[in-house]
């Protein structure tokens, strides 16, 4: 079969033959439709992410859309101990399939299952969430999250903090379900001022950023605060801006503050395929949208380093589908 394929960490993938795999006890084998190329995979395909294990050569993407031997096709999240799906064929566990209801285009189902399961299982599996509470969503214009503003607008959020760079990205979130739209650009401490005013008394922050800006967004927040008893969820899920922050001791002395995480071991794999029935079906009802930037995989090396539209996910696809 063929593959994209990492042969360094430095390098993007190529596409090339490869073995194809052989289905072990527990799972089938299935014909790969679609994969995206989410902020994950590249962390994976250039071993940064925090579940490599510095193995190579690997075949990178942890999700996508297949067609299994009878025909139907599925989305599906790969088990970590199996082949990437960004090949003409993988494996799967069925316990973590979830079958594509008809009419639904497999292309946007794999551009947007992952960038919304963050959000999703976050609200749903990590915190009690409530309808009318806040939200604040930092790092709001990346593709997760665009998709948080959604999904915390149909999860019934009373006020939603969307806030970020990009003033071109910013401008579309409103028509997103966004309550307040925040710029983090220009003058830090400005930002800061302006962050702290719209989102002191949010219930829940969705961290996509850490580094910097969340270095600056938590005490901008939390000394804010009308009551600072009241409990902050601040959900820890990407880490666009860097993998650390220092944090004063005195951030968790001087409010409620709650901080966790929200990803592969804070939430079973069994709590996040328990969820992929339910977020499917919001997408394909389009309660929440994607925009997906179909490329053949045979083009996988090019198309991993070149500018793709903002808003846009790009999915590999194969002859195959």
């Amino acid at each position: 079969m063929h593959a994209a394929v990492v042969r360094s960490f430095e390098l993007p993938p190529r596409f090339e033959e490869f073995p194809a795999p052989e289905p072990a006890e527990g799972r089938l084998p299935v014909e790969m439709v679609a994969a995206a190329l989410h902020p994950r995979v590249r962390s994976g395909a250039n071993g940064t992410h925090y579940t490599s294990d510095g193995r190579l050569p690997l075949i990178p993407g942890v999700d996508g859309v297949g067609r299994l031997p009878d025909g139907q096709v599925v989305y599906f999240v790969a088990d970590d101990g199996d082949p990437g799906t960004m090949a003409e064929r993988t494996v799967l566990d069925p316990r973590r399939a979830v079958p594509l209801p008809a009419g639904a285009d497999p292309v946007t189902v794999a551009a947007a299952m992952n960038p919304a399961m963050s959000s999703w299982v976050a609200l749903r599996r990590r915190i009690t969430f409530k309808p009318g509470q806040g939200v604040l969503v930092l790092g709001a214009t990346g593709n997760a999250g665009r998709m948080a503003v959604q999904i915390a607008r149909h999860l019934g959020a009373g006020r939603i903090v969307a806030a970020g760079r990009d003033p071109e990205r910013l401008e579309l979130l409103g028509g997103l379900g966004a309550t307040d739209v925040v710029s983090l650009a220009g003058d830090p401490d400005r930002a800061d001022a302006r962050l702290g005013e719209a989102a002191a008394d949010v219930d829940v922050v969705l961290d996509y950023t850490w580094g910097t800006p969340t270095e600056r967004a938590l005490p901008a927040v939390l000394t804010r605060r009308t009551d600072r008893s009241a409990p902050l969820d601040w959900i820890q899920i990407g880490a666009t801006a860097g993998p650390g922050i220092t944090l004063p001791s005195a951030a968790l002395r001087m409010a409620n503050l709650r901080l966790m995480g929200s990803g592969q071991g804070s939430v079973t794999a069994r709590g996040i395929v328990a969820e992929l029935p339910s977020l499917m079906a919001e997408l394909t009802r389009g309660t929440l949208t994607a925009d997906a930037l179909p490329v053949p995989l045979a083009g996988v090396e090019e198309a991993w380093t070149a500018p793709v539209e903002p808003g846009r996910r790009l999915v590999f696809t194969t002859s195959r589908g």
